[in-house]
């Protein structure tokens, strides 16, 4: 577990535009059984979280389309959440960042660590609009 001095200011990048922290395995099923579209972040302490996962998803938000619902969860800080949200990501194995697209409940998108670790922040953002194009 991080300190809470440490992830504040990671945490509030998301929640300053939308996002909703989900901090128990309730509010990930809650969240991801929504109807309609669901961004779900997975969070991180890494540079390639600072630098391209939540500038992405971020910048993703300017798009015409966007998800109806905007979730995070914080690896490394809330375990439950974090598990939960992973395990609705099945095949994908376990990253951080990551990133799912979930309509009605049904995953319809993912960006693994792979997929962002290396990558500007603007590439993230247009993968995400095209899947927000799509299925939004």
């Amino acid at each position: 577990m991080y300190p809470p001095e440490l992830v504040k200011p990671m945490e509030q990048e998301l929640i300053s535009v939308g996002f909703n922290e989900l901090r128990s395995k309730a509010d990930v099923d809650i969240a991801i059984a929504k109807e309609g579209t669901t961004l779900v972040v997975v969070n991180s302490v890494c540079g390639c979280a600072a630098a391209n996962a939540r500038p992405g998803a971020i910048k993703s938000l300017k798009n015409s389309k966007f998800p109806d619902h905007l979730v995070t969860v914080f690896a490394g800080v809330d375990k439950e959440a974090t598990d939960e949200a992973r395990s609705k990501m099945v095949p994908f194995p376990p990253s951080s960042p990551s990133m799912a697209l979930f309509k009605n409940g049904e995953l319809v998108h993912m960006l693994e660590r792979h997929h962002i670790e290396g990558r500007p922040a603007e590439l993230i953002a247009d993968n995400l609009m095209d899947a927000y194009n799509k299925h939004c």
